[in-house]
C-alpha cells in the first residue's frame, strides 16, 4: 500500500516526493451525574470535550472539536483536502500548490507560515497563533529536533513517514474532526475503483504496463520506473500489471536509469507517464518525450502511451483525481483491443 513518504526518491525524494496537552475542563457541580454529563458521557476521568488518539508519539489527549489547528509537514494538504482550515502551515512547494483546487490553495495561503516542511519551525510564531491542536508528519529526525517543543504549545499528533495513506487520512480526519468529508471521499473512491475494475477488466487482465517518470530532482539524462505513489494505487487497488521491486528491496523508483535504457520499455504493452492538469507531459518528463528512442517505442507509436495526472497520493481528494485520469486513459485503450 502507498506510504505518504514514497512520493519521493531516497533522501532527496523525501524532500521533494521524502507535552502539555490542552485540557478543556468542565465547570459545574461535583456530583457523579454532573461528571458523567460533562465528560464523554461514560463517567470516566476524561476531560470534557476531549478524545484520545493513538499516534507515533503515543496516546494523545486532544480537543474533540479543535478550532485552531496548525499543520506541519505532510499534514498540510491532506487536512485541507478534508475541508480543514488550518491557522498555521509549513511551506509547500510551488509544484504541490499548482495542482491544488483553487479553493484549497486559497485556504492554504490564508494560513500563517510557521516554518519549512522539515524541522525548521518558528516555535514562537507558532505559539503566538494559540493553536489547540498541532498535526505533524515529517522525518523522525525532525520530530526529535522539535517534537518536545511542539508538545509544550498544544496537544500534538505525530505520524511517521511510513504511515499508509488510507490510515493517514483516517487518523487526520479523526483528529481534525472532519469525518463527514472523509466518509464522502471514501465512498467516491470505492465507487471509482469498482467502476474501473468492472469496465476495463479485460484490459487490466490482458495488458502489461510500466509506469515511468522523471522529477525535477532527477539527474540530467535519466528517468525512473515508478513503483510507488499513484503507481501503487493502480497496481494494488486496480490490479494493473505493473513492475515493482522485490520484497525487501528499495523501490525501483529509487534507481535512476539513463535515457539509453528507454528502448527496454518496448517489452511492455502499454506505458503510463506523468502529465499536468492540462494533460501535457510534466516539465521534467518532457525531456524523455523528446528523445527519438521514446518516439519509436511501439507503445508510443500505437497510442498506448498514457499520460496520467497524479496530484498527490496521501489523501482521497487527489487520489480520486488520479483515478479519473486513469479511467480516461484506459478508455482510450478500449478501442485498441
Amino acid at each position: 500500500m502507498s506510504k505518504t513518504h514514497l512520493m519521493r526518491r531516497g533522501t532527496t525524494l523525501a524532500a521533494a516526493l521524502l507535552s502539555a496537552s490542552l485540557v478543556l475542563t468542565a465547570c459545574g457541580g461535583d456530583s457523579d451525574d454532573d461528571t458523567a454529563d460533562k465528560t464523554t458521557g461514560t463517567g470516566s476521568d476524561k476531560p470534557a470535550g476531549t478524545q484520545s488518539v493513538k499516534a507515533g508519539n503515543g496516546t494523545v489527549e486532544i480537543p474533540a472539536d479543535p478550532q485552531r489547528i496548525v499543520t506541519i509537514g505532510n499534514t498540510n494538504l491532506p487536512f485541507i483536502d478534508l475541508g480543514g482550515k488550518p491557522v498555521g502551515v509549513t511551506e509547500a512547494s510551488e509544484a504541490e500548490l499548482d495542482v491544488l483546487p483553487e479553493d484549497q490553495r486559497t485556504v492554504y495561503e490564508a494560513a500563517e507560515i510557521v516554518g519549512s516542511s522539515g524541522g525548521e519551525i518558528d516555535v514562537e510564531k507558532l505559539a503566538a497563533l494559540k493553536p489547540d491542536l498541532i498535526l505533524v508528519q515529517f522525518h523522525s529526525s525532525d520530530w526529535d529536533k522539535v517534537g518536545k517543543q511542539l508538545e509544550t504549545i498544544a496537544p500534538t499528533v505525530y505520524w511517521g513517514l511510513d504511515t499508509e495513506w488510507k490510515a493517514f487520512a483516517d487518523q487526520i480526519a479523526e483528529a481534525g474532526n472532519t469525518a463527514d468529508t472523509l466518509k464522502q471521499q471514501k465512498a467516491e473512491y470505492e465507487e471509482k475503483v469498482t467502476n474501473i475494475k468492472e469496465t476495463y477488466s479485460k484490459i487490466i487482465d490482458g495488458t502489461s504496463f510500466v509506469d515511468v517518470s522523471r522529477g525535477d530532482w532527477s539527474d540530467p539524462g535519466t528517468f525512473y520506473i515508478a513503483d510507488i505513489g499513484c503507481s501503487e494505487i493502480a497496481r494494488d487497488d486496480i490490479g494493473l500489471d505493473l513492475p515493482e521491486a522485490a520484497e525487501g528491496e528499495d523501490p525501483l523508483a529509487y534507481e535512476s536509469l539513463p535515457f539509453e535504457q528507454i528502448g527496454e520499455l518496448s517489452e511492455y504493452d502499454a506505458i503510463t507517464y506523468p502529465v499536468d492538469a492540462d494533460g501535457k507531459p510534466t516539465e521534467p518528463f518532457t525531456a524523455v518525450t523528446k528523445t527519438n528512442t521514446w518516439k519509436s517505442l511501439p507503445a508510443v507509436e500505437s497510442g498506448r502511451a498514457l499520460g496520467l495526472f497524479c496530484p498527490g497520493n496521501n489523501s482521497y481528494g487527489p487520489v480520486n483525481q488520479y483515478l479519473d485520469s486513469l479511467d480516461s486513459a484506459l478508455a482510450t485503450l478500449s478501442g485498441k483491443q
